[in-house]
């Protein structure tokens, strides 16, 4: 009787409350509640293109090229690159980070009509496997000042490694330059140490080096950050480094550069006898963001020892060899600048709902020949300039709309390559 008569007095109590005053009493198990922490992340990056390219696209373009100056153009689609995110925080400031990369909507394997060599049909292999793992890492967080990841992470050398999502760049694909001559996104195994103090960021590497039998001449080392099997040779090593300064408000510049050998991560590790094949690589990159502009800017060169050596072997591998089998440079340069502004910046609508429209031009230089040696032959048709304008819309903040017309200037021996493009893109990172 006790207990019921309790029980009335309390319901008679709560019926002369307000409802929202009830709303607001905690229980005891909210009352002692802390927020959850999010520890799950899961996002990633994607991209759609389209383009119409007004030369031809017949492999002997560039050997006879007065054969196809008036060819009709051709299109093509492509979903350059989509990358699917996942990371976790364990606590006590260790977390994990992982990236799974499927280019150009397929598996990493292809078969292609080479330019460089006499038409053939060549099955390209860029690694084993039918997906890219692009980043797999453990990280222990100190501080702020001090991190250490292990794993397969990226090598942030040049701009475009170190920002290469598509909302980090104009143009519908990656910059041409540095997506050509250098590994783009560029992943390796091994250790990184990295933190920020004050204005300063940097990060020091070491990692598995590059295999020399994947030099070639379009893409200078382009190729070599991967394994055509399904492991990698370590047998050298390699060590890199950035540094990031924003003591300027809205403005990031960046230092990077890499150093390593590659003969013996060759299979043909007998024919590399007594060759280096030494790989250094300076980058100078900039990042500026204020007043409704955007200007970003690259300067990349590198240097291959044993480069002749190294063209000798991969001209005389098997037919069956995944070498390129073509002439390697002892020098490759590349150098990219690109300024946009938001024309929605001036009107107060587009400001309120967060549109913006970026009208950008850029241009690019680059020449994965930039300089040989000895007997190797400088196939010119490497060194080109390109000239791009276009737009960027962005309704949402993640998301945008590119479209752009480049010019491609090769010298005057051959043709030029005029292109128009369209692209959707998006990236985004969400906590849980």
């Amino acid at each position: 009787m006790k207990h019921l008569l309790t029980a009335i007095l309390a319901l008679c109590l709560c019926g002369s409350l307000p409802c929202n005053a009830m709303a607001q009493q905690p229980t005891d198990s909210a009352a002692v509640k802390t927020p959850k922490k999010k520890r799950l992340t899961l996002g990633g990056y994607g991209e759609v293109a389209a383009s119409r390219m007004f030369y031809s696209n017949n492999y002997k373009r560039y050997s006879n090229a007065a054969l196809y100056k008036d060819a009709p153009s051709y299109g093509q689609v492509d979903l350059p690159h989509v990358v699917f995110y996942v990371g976790y925080d364990f606590g006590k400031g260790w977390s994990l980070g992982s990236e799974i990369e499927f280019e150009h909507g397929g598996t990493e394997s292809a078969v292609e009509i080479e330019e460089e060599e006499t038409g053939e049909y060549e099955s390209e292999v860029e690694r084993g496997g039918e997906i890219a793992l692009e980043q797999f890492w453990i990280q222990k967080s100190f501080s702020p000042a001090v991190n250490l990841r292990l794993g397969h992470i990226i090598v942030p050398v040049g701009l475009t490694n170190q920002h290469h999502m598509p909302t980090e760049f104009f143009t519908v694909y990656r910059p041409e330059g540095e997506n050509t001559i250098l590994p783009c996104t560029w992943h390796e195994t091994g250790v990184s140490l990295w933190g920020r103090v004050n204005d300063w960021r940097y990060e020091a590497l070491f990692l598995a080096g590059m295999d020399a039998d994947r030099f070639s001449s379009k893409n200078w080392i382009g190729s070599a950050s991967g394994s055509p099997y399904e492991f990698k040779l370590a047998t050298c090593y390699a060590g890199a480094f950035r540094i990031d300064n924003f003591s300027i408000p809205g403005l990031r510049i960046g230092l990077s550069g890499y150093v390593g050998n590659s003969a013996a991560n060759s299979l043909k590790n007998d024919n590399y006898k007594d060759v280096k094949g030494t790989v250094a690589i300076g980058a100078l990159d900039f990042h500026y963001q204020a007043h409704n502009w955007i200007v970003r800017g690259n300067f990349d060169y590198g240097h291959l020892s044993d480069s002749e050596l190294i063209t000798k072997i991969n001209l005389e591998s098997r037919k069956d060899s995944p070498s390129p089998k073509t002439p390697v440079a002892s020098d490759a340069i590349c150098v990219g600048v690109e300024a946009g502004y938001n024309i929605l910046s001036q009107f107060a609508k587009a400001r309120e709902h967060g549109h913006k429209l970026w009208v950008f031009g850029r241009y690019d230089y680059y020449d994965s020949m930039f300089k040989t040696q000895g007997s190797v032959t400088d196939n010119e048709c490497w060194g080109r300039q390109v000239l791009t304008a276009g737009l960027n819309y962005e309704p949402l903040k993640g998301l945008v709309v590119k479209a752009e017309y480049a010019h491609r200037i090769l010298k005057s021996q051959y043709n030029n390559e005029p292109t128009l493009s369209l692209g959707v893109a998006y990236a985004g990172f969400f906590d849980f």
